[in-house]
């Protein structure tokens, strides 16, 4: 018989693992972009919590369960516009308003990121814009 290795089973892992010895391991990935619905729970909480005003409060102004509002401000629920009018309406903000601050908050947040990614220039432009599909 000739020399063979022992029987291995060879693993092709999905993502690279630490590498102890050999080539060096790819660039870290980049951050995340942040979900729209923890943004907008970001600008409700800050501006209920700026008018000083409690959960309850705002939850029933708005005819919505105390709750499902804290749920919405954790960014832990996907509201609907009709909830997220009601609670901007509550807050006395309209829903332009609320959506316009959401906006500044996604730019705020993403723009400490460097500048542009290569991938999103096409062209030699940036695209630079906000696109919401229901």
């Amino acid at each position: 018989m000739t020399d063979h290795t022992p029987n291995e089973a060879r693993v092709i892992p999905l993502r690279p693992g630490p590498a102890a010895s050999g080539p060096p391991a790819p660039p870290a990935a980049a951050p995340r972009e942040p979900l729209w619905r923890h943004l907008v729970g970001d600008v409700l909480r800050k501006e209920r919590q700026a008018q000083e005003r409690t959960l309850k409060d705002v939850a029933d102004a708005a005819r919505i369960s105390m709750p499902y509002l804290s749920e919405v401000e954790r960014g832990r629920k996907e509201a609907s516009s009709e909830v997220l009018a009601a609670a901007a309406g509550a807050l006395g903000l309209g829903l332009g308003d609320l959506l316009a601050r959401t906006h500044a908050e996604l730019v705020r947040v993403t723009s400490r990121r460097s500048a542009v990614p290569a991938r999103a220039v096409r062209n030699g432009s940036a695209h630079d814009g906000l696109c919401l599909a229901a």
